[in-house]
C-alpha cells in the first residue's frame, strides 16, 4: 500500500471537514420546527418559581430527548435571579423569557413589546426559627407582621404577640427581622399584603419589588431566606411555601380576610385563587382574598416574552416549554405545593399565545 504525503494528508482531511459541516448544514435547513425547541430555553426571574420550572425541565428534557426528532433535547437553563433581575436580563436579550411575581402593567408591556402570561400560582409563608414552638401554632396578623417590619414590635414577649397567642410559650428575646436584599417579586406581594392591612405600611413604606426597610437583615433570593433562617434563632422571614417545606422551616397561622387563622397549603392557596377579586390572567394580585379558606399571601408568577420579530422564534420555543407544562405538569406542581392553572385558565392563555406570538 503507498502511504499519503503529508500536503494528500491534509488535503484530504479538509476535505472531510467540509463534508462533514455541508451535512450538518443540510440537517439543520431539514430539520423540524420543533427541533429548535431541543436545543433548550433560557430564562431568568422568580425564584418563587424555581422549584417547579425546575421539576417541569426535567420532565420536558425526558419528553424531548424520547421524541423521534428530538435527539438532543435539553429542557429549561433558568436561572433564579428574582424578579427584577429576571425582567432586566430579558430586556437586554440574554434569555429567551422572564419569569415575574410582580406583572407589568399594560403600559410597560407595550413600551417594552413583551407579552406576559401566568404560569403557576404559589403561596408565601411568613416562617419562625422559634425554640420550642411547634409549626403551625404561632397565630399573627398582617398588621402585626407590619408593626414587626416596621420595628414597632421588636421582643417575641410583646404584649400584642401574646395577646394573640394565649396559652403559647414564647421567648424573651429580640425579634431577628429578615427580608429580601434583592428585586423580588416575592417582596412585592408580600409588601402588597402589608399595604392592604396596615394603614401605616401602607402610608411610609408601600409596596414594591424593593422597599426601604426601616429594620431587618438582608437575603437573596427564595433559598437564601430559607438557608438565612434555618440558621437565624428568633427569626422571622418570608419565603415560597415550597422552599420553605423543603429547609423544613415553621410556619406561622396568618389570620385572613375572613378573620381566620389559616395554614398556608395547596387547599389554601386554590380557595384563594378561587375566591379573588380579580383575574390573574389580567395581572391582578391574589394577596387578602375573600373566603373563610383562603391563604392571605398568594401569589401568581408570569412569564415575559419578547413580541419583537427578529426574536419570535425564540419565543415560540418558549412557548412550547411552557405549553407542555401547563397540559402535563399539574401532578409536579401540586406535589411541590403550587397550584396549577385551571383548565379554563389554560385556554386563555393559549388563546393569548395565538393572538400575539
Amino acid at each position: 500500500m503507498i502511504g499519503l504525503g503529508t500536503t494528500a494528508r491534509a488535503g484530504t482531511e479538509d476535505s472531510v471537514r467540509r463534508l462533514l459541516v455541508l451535512v450538518a448544514a443540510l440537517f439543520l435547513v431539514a430539520a423540524p420546527v420543533g427541533w429548535a425547541v431541543a436545543q433548550g430555553v433560557t430564562g431568568a426571574g422568580s425564584s418563587l418559581a424555581y422549584p417547579i420550572l425546575s421539576r417541569w425541565s426535567q420532565a420536558y428534557q425526558r419528553v424531548q430527548s424520547d421524541a423521534e426528532f428530538q435527539p438532543m433535547g435539553t429542557g429549561l437553563d433558568f436561572e433564579p435571579s428574582g424578579s427584577q433581575a429576571g425582567i432586566m436580563r430579558l430586556q437586554e436579550g440574554a434569555v429567551d423569557f422572564g419569569a415575574t411575581d410582580a406583572p407589568l402593567s399594560a403600559e410597560e408591556l407595550t413600551r417594552y413589546s413583551l407579552g406576559q402570561f401566568p404560569i403557576v400560582i404559589g403561596g408565601i409563608i411568613v416562617a419562625v426559627n422559634l425554640e420550642g414552638v411547634p409549626a403551625g401554632r404561632l397565630r399573627l396578623t398582617g398588621e402585626m407582621i407590619a408593626d414587626i417590619y416596621l420595628g414597632a414590635v421588636r421582643n417575641w414577649s410583646d404584649p400584642g404577640i401574646r395577646l394573640l397567642n394565649p396559652g403559647l410559650t414564647l421567648p424573651d428575646a429580640p425579634i431577628a427581622v429578615l427580608r429580601r436584599s434583592d428585586g423580588s417579586g416575592t417582596t412585592f406581594n408580600f409588601t402588597d399584603y402589608l399595604t392592604k392591612l396596615s394603614p401605616r405600611w401602607r402610608a411610609e413604606i408601600g409596596r414594591g419589588l424593593r422597599v426601604a426597610w426601616p429594620v431587618g437583615a438582608g437575603a437573596r433570593g427564595n433559598d437564601g431566606m430559607a438557608e438565612t433562617l434555618r440558621r437565624t434563632p428568633n427569626s422571622i422571614g418570608y419565603v415560597d411555601f415550597a422552599q420553605a417545606r423543603a429547609a423544613g422551616l415553621s410556619h406561622a397561622l396568618l389570620r385572613n380576610r375572613a378573620g381566620a387563622f389559616v395554614s398556608p397549603g395547596v387547599d389554601s392557596f386554590k380557595a384563594a385563587a378561587e375566591s379573588a377579586d380579580g383575574d390573574p390572567v389580567d395581572g391582578s394580585l391574589l394577596t387578602n382574598a375573600p373566603g373563610e379558606a383562603s391563604y392571605p399571601i398568594v401569589a401568581t408568577t408570569y412569564a415575559l416574552l419578547p413580541r419583537r420579530t427578529a426574536t419570535l422564534a425564540r419565543s415560540r420555543a418558549a412557548i412550547a416549554f411552557f405549553r407542555w407544562s401547563l397540559d402535563h405538569g399539574a401532578p409536579a406542581a401540586a406535589e411541590l405545593g403550587y397550584v396549577a392553572l385551571p383548565p379554563g385558565m389554560v385556554e386563555r392563555v393559549k388563546a393569548y399565545w395565538a393572538s400575539n406570538f
